[in-house]
């Protein structure tokens, strides 16, 4: 009986151990789902759901270039070339042989720092998804880093902003995302004195500058240090916030095609199986062709695409007529002319990152938040058309011109009127939408020809038509080919009137 049992629990001790071990080796494929290959990053989802409805992200340009709040937050990359930045720092603080950007560092306090003041303003605004640009093409990390000494836990702000944000954003509600524009931060002019003032370099070398420091921490911020080291340097600074923060989304500026592959597919493959692990629906934001489509987002800076586009993809456009970061006088962009282009974007399958201009000291002035809390009033009034919605079969009508971008794509500040019409519908397909990028008439027609050419083929399909908002019924009928709509009594909107379409 005794030898019995013994032999039972043998056999039920190998059981159970092999047991572990399949369930080790289900978990150690869990944790490496993808490889550092294009083919096997391929198969994650590039563009959730959850993206294609935020509609709206906000980020911002605020680093130790918001110090001088001259020119751009291209500041340090003027400063070391024969420029009127270079003249200006000089005449203001100094030669740039006793003064480099390096010296700015302590005086970027943002004392006014308020993560959860600004988180608040963010959700306020309509934005669903939100975060800092985590390092700029200077070099300067914002938030508490171990790999580079240039950071705002031990410099400057003395402060995790990155991390202070990350808690305050997501105890919102909403997605975080950190941005990247470090992949020009090497100097690459290979000891060429012809070559040290190379534009793929932010810094420009100058044996006469501090950017020629070979100083073990000081070269670290102009990026004077030897290719292999960099490119392993760039990979362990986004390793790093991928372990600390957990981002939903990393957006790369231009200029990633200059990071060798192979550290492209690491730092892919890294932290796509950091997101599965997490259970993040994770995203990787890219420009140009610097990253295959079938594993990131694209982005089209200060733009937008001139037509329908069948994939998801974004646009990062300021707040600001300028500069991306605060410089004194900067100028801005009304409300109206804002909320019309994203409302373009949208209909075409896009999605908005809008970048705010933070003072040195933390400050976001009242000029900026003046204009989001007018498009924060507006997206909340018609948010039932925007979030959670989906482009229509054609993306919309009208006059306005679609003007180029410097970027491709088209401008993103197209001026449009009460004429031009875009089109968004309910992701159940109840319902259509659409919005007039103007202040309609009341009393005056709308002729939609594109809906009795491409859709409504039967009068039976459209059910009722309404004024978002007020619930006030709009006369139509279809004639010939086209569909027209009388605008009823009732209170058009100032940016863009949307009526609710209720299908069949």
């Amino acid at each position: 009986m005794r030898k019995n049992i013994f032999i039972t629990l043998f056999c039920l001790s190998i059981i159970l151990s092999a047991c572990k071990t399949n369930e080790e080796e289900t978990v150690s494929k869990t944790e490496t789902t993808y490889e550092p290959n294009w083919e096997s990053l391929s198969k994650h989802n590039q563009s959730p759901e959850w993206l294609a409805d935020a509609k709206l992200g906000i980020y911002f340009h605020w680093g130790v270039y918001s110090v001088p709040a001259y020119g751009s937050e291209w500041y340090p990359f003027q400063m070391y070339r024969n420029t009127n930045t270079s003249k200006h720092h000089i005449k203001t603080y100094g030669p740039l042989s006793e003064f480099g950007y390096h010296d700015f560092v302590p005086m970027f306090k943002g004392e006014a720092f308020d993560p959860e003041e600004w988180a608040e303003l963010f959700k306020n605004t309509g934005a669903r998804f939100a975060g800092p640009s985590a390092q700029h093409h200077d070099g300067f990390a914002m938030w508490d880093s171990k790999v580079n000494p240039w950071n705002s836990a031990d410099k400057g702000p003395k402060q995790d902003i990155t991390g202070k944000l990350e808690k305050s954003i997501k105890s919102r509600g909403m997605k975080f995302i950190t941005t990247f524009h470090h992949a020009r931060n090497l100097q690459r002019h290979n000891g060429d004195p012809k070559e040290w003032d190379t534009y793929n370099s932010h810094f420009a070398y100058g044996p006469d500058f501090p950017t020629s420091s070979t100083d073990s921490i000081l070269s670290k911020l102009y990026g004077n240090i030897p290719e292999k080291e960099f490119n392993q340097y760039w990979f362990d600074q986004l390793k790093e916030v991928i372990d600390q923060y957990s981002p939903d989304i990393i957006w790369f500026d231009s200029w990633l095609k200059l990071i060798p592959q192979e550290h492209r597919k690491k730092f892919a493959a890294y932290y796509l199986n950091e997101a599965k692990k997490k259970k993040q629906e994770a995203v990787i934001v890219y420009k140009q062709q610097d990253i295959p489509s079938s594993v990131g987002v694209l982005d089209i800076e200060q733009g937008g695409k001139k037509d329908l586009s069948e994939s998801v993809w974004l646009t990062d456009v300021t707040l600001s007529t300028g500069s991306w970061s605060y410089t004194d006088g900067q100028t801005y962009k009304p409300a109206e002319l804002v909320v019309r282009n994203m409302i373009d974007v949208w209909s075409k399958n896009g999605i908005v990152l809008l970048n705010i201009s933070p003072k040195a000291n933390g400050v976001i002035n009242q000029e900026q938040r003046s204009i989001l809390a007018k498009i924060g009033e507006w997206m909340k009034k018609h948010e039932e058309a925007i979030y959670e919605t989906r482009p229509f079969g054609v993306y919309g009508f009208g006059k306005a011109k679609s003007e180029d971008g410097h970027f491709g794509g088209q401008s993103a500040t197209i001026e449009y009127t009460k004429d031009d019409g875009r089109f968004l519908k309910s992701k159940d397909g109840k319902y259509l939408y659409l919005f007039m990028l103007g202040k309609p008439e009341v009393g005056s027609i709308i002729d939609i020809g594109v809906l009795a050419r491409h859709t409504f083929y039967p009068e039976q399909g459209v059910k009722k038509v309404t004024v978002l908002g007020s619930n006030v019924e709009a006369k139509w009928h279809f004639a010939k080919r086209n569909f027209i709509l009388t605008v009823p009594d009732a209170t058009m909107d100032d940016i863009a009137t949307v009526f609710k379409f209720e299908l069949n």
